[in-house]
């Protein structure tokens, strides 16, 4: 019985646990609810993806109203998959927290911390379950003014300037995919995502169409962080609390792309999107900007986790290179990137925590001798690094060996050159964080630390141990990606 309503209780299990931990009002309480309610939809996430790939399209509706009268939940190997990692991350996040928030924020904010922090997995979760393009909407907003204030938490007071430009930028993106979603109202007299599809097939390409195409294209690309309107990005992640940060990095421009991935390829169909308008060129050329100038400016940080902040633009730009190539293989190095990046972003974010906590900030002064103070730490971040790089043997060299083939069957030589090339950049700033830790020595005035305490150092080595399971086994990530792809390009998945 329950099974089949887990589309629906994916989203509605951490949805209710938010209010219920205000009720509380208990720092452990709350922590308690937040941990089951993420550890419950990473297991109905993973039973969903298994029935996906056994039977496939799950369609649920709520209230048993039929689409397109009523709201459907739309389950595919692509919103799968996404299920599978925003849910893994949050399962993972929400046990560190408990140290970390402890250290980061004033106790009587620990239960709210817990009941926002639900919120913001409950939208991201509904964003990608969601087969409305106005529900959309709703959880995007349920889980940006949740990410809103969760920045604002951080105990730096630029935090609260980060949020503000967060809001503002958020806002106009919002704004922009509302006002995108009406076009496409007025012209299908529908909402529901498979249905606009349908009467699209028949009246695509007026000017309504296109002006709705590139109102969506701006706001998404708002919400992904896409060079160049990235600029709220670093601040967010470099002054949020630790916690906050990896679930950030590893979720919430994964979403957006999502969702740019599903009206481009399902509502406006690849016809329109790849070979009627210069969108894949235009993609293909922001996301080398991206991956370059980002990669250079994270060279110049002089803090760790601004660096790594600058380094998700870059990691971004590969997501969004894979989707202009327009091929399978191509697609399938995108989708499989918003994975891999995700579980490496997140455990070097959750590592980061750990230094901060112990060294009392990320700044590369603090960083020197590391290694000896916080071996664990250290041989983490390192190892992350490694998939970052893309490293054989790592998940993020199977995005890249993807990356490249898809680049090669697009028949862009030079793009597959450039992937390799700009890694170097991604070796240089890496090793700095290396040459810190282990061949420079401890600075005197730097008070000795001690390694991150074990509830905040087991979920993040059991994201660095994920990095190179799935560099090894690719049965879920590679093969869930190429049928998204499939899927997305009209073929047989």
């Amino acid at each position: 019985m329950i099974a089949e309503h887990l589309p629906a209780l994916v989203v509605v299990v951490p949805l209710a646990a938010a209010p219920l931990i205000v009720l509380l009002r208990s720092a452990a309480l709350g922590w308690a609810l937040a941990f089951a309610a993420s550890l419950f939809a990473f297991g109905a996430s993973l039973a969903l993806a298994a029935e996906v790939a056994r039977a496939g399209v799950i369609s649920y509706h709520l209230g048993s109203w039929p689409p397109p009268w009523g709201i459907e939940y739309r389950i595919d190997a692509l919103s799968a998959f996404l299920l599978v990692l925003v849910s893994a991350i949050g399962a993972v996040v929400a046990p560190y927290a408990w140290r970390s928030i402890a250290a980061e924020l004033p106790r009587e904010q620990h239960y709210l911390y817990h009941a926002v922090f639900c919120l913001c997995l409950a939208g991201l979760l509904g964003m990608t379950a969601t087969g409305d393009a106005f529900n959309v909407f709703v959880f995007m907003e349920i889980a940006s003014l949740a990410m809103y204030v969760l920045i604002a938490l951080g105990r730096d007071r630029r935090a609260l300037l980060a949020s503000f430009q967060y809001l503002i930028l958020g806002t106009i993106g919002a704004t922009f995919y509302v006002v995108g979603v009406g076009l496409l109202y007025l012209v299908t007299g529908t909402l529901n995502i498979a249905d606009m599809a349908e009467r699209l097939a028949h009246d695509g390409g007026t000017r309504p169409v296109l002006a709705a195409l590139a109102f969506i294209t701006v706001g998404l690309s708002l919400k992904l962080a896409l060079f160049p309107l990235h600029l709220w990005l670093p601040n967010a992640y470099a002054y949020a609390p630790s916690a906050v940060t990896a679930f950030l990095a590893a979720t919430a421009t994964k979403v957006s792309v999502y969702v740019l991935l599903r009206f481009y390829f399902t509502v406006f169909g690849a016809g329109l999107v790849l070979e009627t308008l210069p969108v894949p060129e235009i993609l293909i050329g922001l996301s080398i900007a991206a991956i370059v100038s980002a990669s250079l400016v994270a060279l110049w940080q002089a803090d760790l986790k601004r660096m790594f902040a600058y380094s998700s633009v870059a990691q971004i730009g590969y997501i969004t290179l894979g989707i202009g190539l327009a091929t399978r293989d191509g697609l399938t190095a995108a989708v499989v990137h918003l994975f891999n990046h995700g579980i490496t972003k997140g455990a070097l974010f959750l590592l980061i925590g750990g230094i901060a906590l112990r060294a009392g900030g990320a700044g590369f002064e603090r960083l020197r001798g590391l290694g000896r103070a916080m071996p664990l730490t250290s041989l983490g971040i390192t190892l992350a690094g490694l998939s970052l790089i893309g490293v054989p043997g790592t998940a993020g060299f199977i995005s890249k060996w993807t990356l490249v083939l898809g680049a090669i069957e697009a028949g862009y030589w030079w793009l597959a050159a450039l992937v390799v090339l700009t890694s170097l950049i991604a070796v240089a700033y890496v090793w700095r964080f290396v040459e810190a830790a282990y061949l420079q020595a401890p600075d005197a005035r730097t008070p000795p630390a001690g390694e991150a305490p074990f509830s905040m150092l087991a979920p993040s080595w059991l994201l660095v141990g994920a990095c190179f399971w799935f560099g090894f086994d690719t049965s879920f990530t590679v093969e869930s990606a190429r049928r998204a792809a499939a899927l997305m390009l009209g073929g047989a998945p």
